[in-house]
């Protein structure tokens, strides 16, 4: 990773004449001029190197220069809520995490940039479209606050090696919900056997922080046809008789597998980066986790990463596929930035197709393009097994987008950690999966009052 809020301004070196290979700017005849930009630092070196090149070719090509920071996840977090606090912002940041873009839009904090998303709409997947539409409470309308550049899902992680030393083939892994995640549980019973004490089968996040245990409850929801919890006019349905028994059964499942010691006791502590802590020290055997992040990490270390299987979800109990919810991650102008024009002006640039593959591509495909367009033109999404597996899943699969994009108290839902402070009652209070899923219920509804969405 890159140092700390490394800040570098790069100035142009050649004339906009020497640029002509590159995709023109929209406004390249104005004056020039600096936008500000605070992103997110890469999980891999490669990231940071392409993201500072998109900077650099525009800058070549527009006569502009962006002043940006590469800032580490979470103090970039702390440093979004504190401008947005203050007034005192940047022209640009990415929503990080994901679902401010729900929250801020909500209060009228963003800039209107549905002129940005119109220059290639017809190229978005219908997610990341959704995952942009949020609701405006000052306005009293939906429009375009955010500019999608990414989109993430959650993948199985998988050592073969240890699958193997239990005895077993990938191929043997069941197709089906349950029986995939219970093969694993199989897999640790062998491993123990063998004497092997320290390793665990299933990297569940079962804990109340970070983002990873909202998304390890929203997919078994999923799963188990929970999918109409909330709709695209920003509706709860919590009396939904399916929806109350989905979430009932990912709430037993998930607590059973840590009460049962197949989960490491250590996960109820977890952050963001301790499952991949934990698998990379191969002390789980496989993790469902968001991007491909996991084996990104090690790409370097062909050895290891060539003994990780990367796979797309099993089917539901029911033989159907099973959707995958998107967290679509999209940059923001937030209102009161002083170079509007030039940021928008980027934007375009940015969300050139060519562009947005050129700058994926360079991160090593750790987040997949929102594009379908790009993966089908460009083979490179397939020649590796882990970035095949992780596209075909993201971009060519059924997804969905985040519920946050709907109504905005599903973020709020996310940071209280609603869902999974439900698994704490079952595991640390002793309380019935049922009885739990009602108390999460309950709140739910609370909050969800509080962001009322008129219907036109």
């Amino acid at each position: 990773m890159g140092n700390l809020s490394r800040r570098s301004v790069i100035r142009r070196s050649i004339g906009f004449a020497a640029a002509g290979a590159l995709a023109r700017p929209f406004i390249a005849n104005a004056a020039a001029t600096t936008a500000t930009v605070w992103w997110a630092q890469g999980f891999a070196e490669e990231e940071d190197i392409s993201i500072k090149k998109i900077f650099a070719d525009y800058e070549k090509a527009s006569g502009n220069t962006i002043d940006y920071s590469i800032i580490p996840f979470a103090p970039q977090r702390q440093k979004i809520i504190s401008a947005m606090t203050s007034g005192e912002v940047p022209d640009m940041f990415n929503s990080n995490p994901a679902e401010i873009i729900a929250l801020f839009a909500w209060d009228g904090k963003l800039v209107d940039v549905t002129d940005v998303v119109d220059t290639q709409r017809e190229e978005f997947n219908e997610a990341a479209l959704l995952g942009a539409h949020c609701y405006n409470n000052v306005e009293k309308r939906r429009s375009f606050y955010g500019v999608p550049v990414t989109g993430s899902v959650l993948p199985l992680h998988i050592w073969k090696s240890l699958v193997e030393k239990a005895g077993y083939k990938i191929e043997d892994i069941p197709k089906a919900w349950d029986a995939c995640f219970d093969f694993f549980k199989g897999v640790q019973k062998k491993l123990r056997a063998q004497g092997v004490r320290n390793v665990y089968g299933i990297g569940f996040q079962i804990t109340t922080n970070g983002v990873d245990p909202n998304a390890l409850f929203h997919y078994f929801l999923l799963a188990y046809g929970g999918g109409g919890m909330v709709t695209k006019d920003g509706q709860l349905h919590l009396d939904d008789p399916q929806v109350k028994e989905a979430a009932v059964k990912a709430n037993t499942y998930l607590t059973n597998a840590y009460k049962d010691g197949f989960v490491p006791p250590s996960a109820i502590n977890w952050n963001d980066a301790d499952d991949n802590n934990a698998f990379h020290a191969k002390t789980i055997v496989m993790d469902i986790d968001g991007t491909i992040s996991t084996e990104v990490a090690i790409y370097k270390n062909k050895q290891d990463y060539d003994d990780i299987v990367t796979m797309g979800l099993p089917l539901g109990n029911d033989g159907k596929p099973v959707t995958s919810m998107v967290q679509p991650v999209n940059a923001l102008i937030p209102k009161g930035a002083k170079n509007v024009a030039v940021a928008e002006d980027f934007l375009k640039y940015f969300i050139r197709p060519e562009i947005n593959n050129e700058w994926l591509k360079t991160g090593l495909g750790r987040n997949t393009p929102v594009m379908p367009s790009i993966v089908k033109k460009d083979q490179w999404w397939f020649a590796d097994p882990h970035r095949a597996a992780y596209t075909q899943q993201a971009v060519l699969s059924p997804i969905m987008t985040s519920y946050w994009a709907y109504n905005p108290a599903h973020a709020q839902i996310q940071t209280e950690h609603v869902w999974s402070t439900a698994w704490m009652d079952i595991i640390q209070g002793g309380m019935s999966p049922e009885a739990a899923t009602e108390k999460s219920f309950k709140r739910a509804t609370e909050i969800y009052a509080k962001y009322p969405i008129e219907q036109s």
